[in-house]
Protein backbone atom coordinates (compact mmCIF):
# COMPACT_ATOMS: atom_id res chain seq x y z
CA UNK A 1 0.00 0.00 0.00
CA UNK A 2 2.38 2.60 -1.45
CA UNK A 3 1.78 6.20 -0.74
CA UNK A 4 2.04 8.42 -3.61
CA UNK A 5 4.93 11.17 -3.67
CA UNK A 6 2.30 13.47 -4.52
CA UNK A 7 0.08 12.77 -1.31
CA UNK A 8 3.34 12.78 0.51
CA UNK A 9 3.99 15.72 -0.44
CA UNK A 10 0.87 16.84 1.56
CA UNK A 11 2.80 17.25 4.50
CA UNK A 12 4.55 20.40 3.89
CA UNK A 13 0.86 22.12 5.21
CA UNK A 14 1.87 21.67 8.42
CA UNK A 15 3.06 19.96 11.72
CA UNK A 16 -0.62 17.94 11.43
CA UNK A 17 -0.71 17.15 8.18
CA UNK A 18 2.69 15.51 8.16
CA UNK A 19 2.12 13.72 11.41
CA UNK A 20 -1.26 12.49 10.05
CA UNK A 21 0.86 11.11 6.81
CA UNK A 22 3.28 9.55 8.92
CA UNK A 23 0.67 7.56 10.56
CA UNK A 24 -1.18 6.73 7.44
CA UNK A 25 0.41 3.39 6.68
CA UNK A 26 0.16 1.58 9.78
CA UNK A 27 -3.56 3.06 9.81
CA UNK A 28 -4.58 1.76 6.52
CA UNK A 29 -2.95 -1.72 7.03
CA UNK A 30 -5.28 -1.82 10.31
CA UNK A 31 -8.28 -1.10 8.63
CA UNK A 32 -7.50 -4.12 5.56
CA UNK A 33 -6.49 -6.31 8.43
CA UNK A 34 -9.69 -5.49 10.63
CA UNK A 35 -12.22 -5.39 7.84
CA UNK A 36 -11.01 -7.88 5.79
CA UNK A 37 -10.37 -6.00 2.67
CA UNK A 38 -8.04 -7.35 0.02
CA UNK A 39 -6.16 -3.89 -1.99
CA UNK A 40 -6.72 -4.67 -5.90
CA UNK A 41 -5.47 -1.27 -7.42
CA UNK A 42 -3.61 1.86 -7.15
CA UNK A 43 -4.80 4.69 -4.62
CA UNK A 44 -5.97 8.03 -5.85
CA UNK A 45 -5.56 11.18 -3.47
CA UNK A 46 -7.30 14.53 -3.64
CA UNK A 47 -6.58 17.31 -1.28
CA UNK A 48 -7.58 15.97 2.25
CA UNK A 49 -7.91 12.23 1.50
CA UNK A 50 -6.49 8.54 0.38
CA UNK A 51 -8.58 6.06 -1.85
CA UNK A 52 -7.87 2.71 -2.65
CA UNK A 53 -9.89 0.03 -4.69
CA UNK A 54 -10.71 -2.63 -2.39
CA UNK A 55 -12.58 -6.18 -2.84
CA UNK A 56 -14.46 -6.89 0.20
CA UNK A 57 -14.60 -10.86 2.21
CA UNK A 58 -17.86 -11.17 0.15
CA UNK A 59 -16.05 -10.16 -2.78
CA UNK A 60 -18.00 -6.93 -3.17
CA UNK A 61 -15.99 -4.01 -5.37
CA UNK A 62 -15.70 -1.39 -3.01
CA UNK A 63 -13.13 1.79 -1.99
CA UNK A 64 -11.42 2.35 1.12
CA UNK A 65 -11.27 6.35 1.88
CA UNK A 66 -9.05 7.54 4.57
CA UNK A 67 -9.23 11.16 5.25
CA UNK A 68 -7.40 14.06 7.13
CA UNK A 69 -9.80 14.31 10.17
CA UNK A 70 -11.23 18.07 10.40
CA UNK A 71 -14.25 20.16 10.59
CA UNK A 72 -15.37 19.46 7.17
CA UNK A 73 -15.43 16.70 6.64
CA UNK A 74 -16.01 15.22 10.27
CA UNK A 75 -19.22 13.82 9.34
CA UNK A 76 -19.04 12.93 6.17
CA UNK A 77 -20.08 9.28 7.28
CA UNK A 78 -22.98 10.32 9.02
CA UNK A 79 -24.25 12.10 5.65
CA UNK A 80 -23.54 8.79 3.40
CA UNK A 81 -25.65 7.08 6.02
CA UNK A 82 -28.37 9.42 6.13
CA UNK A 83 -28.68 9.50 2.12
CA UNK A 84 -28.57 5.39 1.98
CA UNK A 85 -27.45 5.30 -1.51
CA UNK A 86 -30.18 7.67 -2.91
CA UNK A 87 -28.10 10.32 -5.13
CA UNK A 88 -24.67 9.69 -3.01
CA UNK A 89 -22.74 6.24 -2.89
CA UNK A 90 -23.57 3.63 -0.82
CA UNK A 91 -21.68 3.44 2.74
CA UNK A 92 -21.18 0.19 3.71
CA UNK A 93 -18.68 0.91 6.57
CA UNK A 94 -17.19 3.30 8.51
CA UNK A 95 -15.22 4.98 11.35
CA UNK A 96 -15.55 8.32 11.66
CA UNK A 97 -12.74 8.45 14.71
CA UNK A 98 -10.03 7.46 11.97
CA UNK A 99 -11.83 8.82 9.24
CA UNK A 100 -12.19 5.72 7.56
CA UNK A 101 -15.15 5.06 5.00
CA UNK A 102 -16.05 1.91 3.48
CA UNK A 103 -18.18 2.91 0.13
CA UNK A 104 -19.24 0.74 -3.04
CA UNK A 105 -17.08 1.59 -5.57
CA UNK A 106 -18.34 3.40 -8.38
CA UNK A 107 -16.73 4.07 -12.15
CA UNK A 108 -14.62 6.69 -12.74
CA UNK A 109 -16.31 8.28 -15.27
CA UNK A 110 -17.21 12.15 -13.75
CA UNK A 111 -18.90 15.27 -14.99
CA UNK A 112 -15.57 16.63 -16.30
CA UNK A 113 -15.96 15.45 -19.64
CA UNK A 114 -19.72 16.51 -20.05
CA UNK A 115 -21.05 19.89 -21.38
CA UNK A 116 -21.13 21.63 -18.61
CA UNK A 117 -24.50 23.14 -19.20
CA UNK A 118 -25.57 20.00 -19.17
CA UNK A 119 -23.33 18.70 -16.33
CA UNK A 120 -25.43 21.42 -14.42
CA UNK A 121 -28.60 20.44 -15.01
CA UNK A 122 -27.42 17.03 -13.97
CA UNK A 123 -26.35 18.13 -10.49
CA UNK A 124 -29.55 19.97 -10.08
CA UNK A 125 -31.28 16.67 -10.76
CA UNK A 126 -29.33 15.13 -7.78
CA UNK A 127 -30.39 18.08 -5.26
CA UNK A 128 -33.93 16.55 -4.63
CA UNK A 129 -32.30 13.27 -3.23
CA UNK A 130 -29.63 15.05 -1.64
CA UNK A 131 -31.49 17.96 0.45
CA UNK A 132 -33.38 15.83 2.91
CA UNK A 133 -33.88 17.22 6.72
CA UNK A 134 -30.52 17.65 8.14
CA UNK A 135 -29.45 15.43 11.51
CA UNK A 136 -28.82 17.59 14.08
CA UNK A 137 -25.20 16.91 14.96
CA UNK A 138 -24.23 18.88 11.69
CA UNK A 139 -22.32 22.72 11.35
CA UNK A 140 -25.07 25.17 10.94
CA UNK A 141 -24.53 27.39 7.70
CA UNK A 142 -25.83 30.24 9.98
CA UNK A 143 -23.28 29.97 12.61
CA UNK A 144 -20.51 29.98 9.52
CA UNK A 145 -22.44 32.84 8.35
CA UNK A 146 -22.15 35.10 11.35
CA UNK A 147 -18.18 34.25 11.23
CA UNK A 148 -18.08 35.25 7.97
CA UNK A 149 -20.12 38.61 8.48
CA UNK A 150 -17.15 39.73 10.58
CA UNK A 151 -14.56 38.77 8.75
CA UNK A 152 -16.02 40.31 5.71
CA UNK A 153 -16.32 43.34 7.69
CA UNK A 154 -13.18 43.33 9.38
CA UNK A 155 -11.41 43.66 6.19
CA UNK A 156 -8.97 46.71 5.46
CA UNK A 157 -9.76 48.94 2.79
CA UNK A 158 -6.94 48.44 0.84
CA UNK A 159 -7.92 44.73 0.20
CA UNK A 160 -7.89 44.30 -3.43
CA UNK A 161 -11.44 43.19 -3.98
CA UNK A 162 -14.17 45.92 -4.82
CA UNK A 163 -15.32 47.11 -1.46
CA UNK A 164 -18.82 47.58 -2.44
CA UNK A 165 -18.84 43.53 -3.11
CA UNK A 166 -17.39 43.10 0.20
CA UNK A 167 -19.85 45.43 2.06
CA UNK A 168 -22.66 43.73 -0.10
CA UNK A 169 -21.13 40.31 1.16
CA UNK A 170 -21.36 40.64 5.02
CA UNK A 171 -24.58 42.25 5.00
CA UNK A 172 -25.81 38.95 2.66
CA UNK A 173 -24.05 36.83 5.64
CA UNK A 174 -25.33 39.20 8.35
CA UNK A 175 -28.86 38.75 6.77
CA UNK A 176 -28.60 35.17 6.06
CA UNK A 177 -27.07 34.50 9.99
CA UNK A 178 -30.50 35.12 11.33
CA UNK A 179 -33.11 33.74 8.62
CA UNK A 180 -34.72 30.25 9.93
CA UNK A 181 -34.64 29.52 5.93
CA UNK A 182 -30.43 29.38 6.21
CA UNK A 183 -29.94 26.19 7.94
CA UNK A 184 -32.28 22.54 8.23
CA UNK A 185 -31.49 20.68 5.14
CA UNK A 186 -28.68 18.12 4.39
CA UNK A 187 -26.44 20.01 2.31
CA UNK A 188 -23.70 18.26 -0.02
CA UNK A 189 -21.36 21.85 -0.07
CA UNK A 190 -19.12 20.83 -2.67
CA UNK A 191 -21.27 19.24 -5.22
CA UNK A 192 -18.94 19.52 -8.53
CA UNK A 193 -18.15 17.91 -11.47
CA UNK A 194 -15.26 15.55 -9.70
CA UNK A 195 -17.76 14.53 -7.10
CA UNK A 196 -20.38 13.14 -9.19
CA UNK A 197 -19.47 9.57 -10.61
CA UNK A 198 -21.51 7.32 -12.20
CA UNK A 199 -22.56 3.71 -11.05
CA UNK A 200 -22.27 0.55 -12.79
CA UNK A 201 -25.67 1.43 -14.16
CA UNK A 202 -24.87 4.71 -15.37
CA UNK A 203 -26.76 6.68 -13.25
CA UNK A 204 -24.88 9.45 -11.49
CA UNK A 205 -24.13 9.36 -7.82
CA UNK A 206 -22.45 12.30 -5.27
CA UNK A 207 -19.03 11.53 -3.49
CA UNK A 208 -16.85 13.46 -1.18
CA UNK A 209 -19.57 15.79 1.08
CA UNK A 210 -18.91 18.50 3.29
CA UNK A 211 -21.94 18.03 5.15
CA UNK A 212 -24.07 20.65 6.66
CA UNK A 213 -27.01 21.85 7.83
CA UNK A 214 -27.97 24.54 5.60
CA UNK A 215 -30.20 25.79 2.41
CA UNK A 216 -30.47 24.52 -1.01
CA UNK A 217 -29.81 27.61 -2.54
CA UNK A 218 -26.36 27.60 -1.16
CA UNK A 219 -25.21 24.88 -3.35
CA UNK A 220 -24.59 25.92 -6.74
CA UNK A 221 -21.44 27.90 -6.39
CA UNK A 222 -18.94 25.13 -6.76
CA UNK A 223 -20.22 24.70 -10.24
CA UNK A 224 -19.77 27.80 -11.48
CA UNK A 225 -15.45 28.18 -10.33
CA UNK A 226 -14.67 25.09 -11.48
CA UNK A 227 -13.82 24.20 -14.61
CA UNK A 228 -13.45 28.34 -15.17
CA UNK A 229 -11.17 28.46 -17.86
CA UNK A 230 -12.98 26.63 -19.91
CA UNK A 231 -15.26 30.07 -20.03
CA UNK A 232 -12.30 32.13 -21.24
CA UNK A 233 -13.66 35.23 -23.34
CA UNK A 234 -17.37 34.17 -22.51
CA UNK A 235 -17.37 34.44 -18.67
CA UNK A 236 -20.64 36.83 -18.38
CA UNK A 237 -22.29 34.26 -20.47
CA UNK A 238 -20.83 31.34 -19.15
CA UNK A 239 -21.44 31.35 -15.36
CA UNK A 240 -25.28 32.52 -15.81
CA UNK A 241 -25.56 29.83 -18.29
CA UNK A 242 -24.71 27.47 -15.99
CA UNK A 243 -26.22 29.23 -13.05
CA UNK A 244 -30.06 29.40 -14.64
CA UNK A 245 -29.61 25.53 -15.66
CA UNK A 246 -28.86 24.16 -12.54
CA UNK A 247 -31.10 26.60 -10.56
CA UNK A 248 -33.97 25.92 -13.40
CA UNK A 249 -33.30 21.94 -12.93
CA UNK A 250 -33.34 22.16 -8.80
CA UNK A 251 -36.58 24.52 -8.75
CA UNK A 252 -34.12 27.03 -6.91
CA UNK A 253 -35.37 30.41 -6.37
CA UNK A 254 -33.24 32.92 -8.28
CA UNK A 255 -32.38 35.55 -5.94
CA UNK A 256 -31.94 33.52 -3.11
CA UNK A 257 -29.73 31.84 -4.90
CA UNK A 258 -27.79 34.96 -6.24
CA UNK A 259 -27.03 36.05 -3.43
CA UNK A 260 -25.68 32.78 -2.04
CA UNK A 261 -23.29 32.45 -5.12
CA UNK A 262 -22.28 36.15 -4.42
CA UNK A 263 -21.27 35.59 -0.21
CA UNK A 264 -19.56 32.25 -1.16
CA UNK A 265 -17.34 33.91 -3.98
CA UNK A 266 -16.05 36.81 -1.29
CA UNK A 267 -15.86 34.11 1.75
CA UNK A 268 -13.50 32.24 -1.11
CA UNK A 269 -11.35 35.19 -1.93
CA UNK A 270 -11.52 36.23 2.27
CA UNK A 271 -9.57 32.42 2.52
CA UNK A 272 -7.23 32.88 0.11
CA UNK A 273 -6.08 36.33 2.01
CA UNK A 274 -6.41 35.27 4.98
CA UNK A 275 -3.97 32.45 3.79
CA UNK A 276 -1.79 34.54 2.41
CA UNK A 277 -1.32 36.72 5.23
CA UNK A 278 -0.29 33.55 7.05
CA UNK A 279 2.25 32.59 4.23
CA UNK A 280 -0.33 29.28 3.19
CA UNK A 281 -0.39 30.25 -0.01
CA UNK A 282 1.72 31.23 -3.18
CA UNK A 283 1.27 34.90 -3.90
CA UNK A 284 1.74 34.65 -7.94
CA UNK A 285 -1.67 32.20 -7.30
CA UNK A 286 -3.70 34.84 -5.36
CA UNK A 287 -4.41 37.93 -8.19
CA UNK A 288 -5.61 35.27 -10.88
CA UNK A 289 -8.11 33.48 -8.16
CA UNK A 290 -9.31 37.03 -6.81
CA UNK A 291 -9.82 37.88 -10.19
CA UNK A 292 -11.77 34.73 -10.75
CA UNK A 293 -13.89 35.39 -7.40
CA UNK A 294 -15.29 38.50 -8.47
CA UNK A 295 -15.94 37.99 -12.20
CA UNK A 296 -18.60 34.64 -10.71
CA UNK A 297 -20.10 37.31 -8.23
CA UNK A 298 -20.21 40.45 -10.95
CA UNK A 299 -21.46 37.61 -13.70
CA UNK A 300 -24.81 36.57 -11.46
CA UNK A 301 -25.85 39.73 -11.05
CA UNK A 302 -25.26 41.87 -14.09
Amino acid sequence: MRLPASLLALGARGPSWASWLDRLPALLRDLVAEWELVVDGDPRHGNTAVVFPVRTRDRVDAVLKVGFLDAESEHESLAMQHWHGRGAATLLRADPRRGALLLERLTSRDLVEEWDVAACEIVGGLYGALHRPAPPQLRLLSVLCEGWAARLAALPRSAPLPRRMVEQAAHLAASFATDAATDGRLLHADLHYENVLADAAGEWRAIDPKPLSGDPHFEPAPLLWNRYDELAGDVRDGVRRRFHAVIDAAGLDEERARDWVVLRMMVNALWRLEEDAGGVTPAASTGSWLTTCVAVAKAVQD
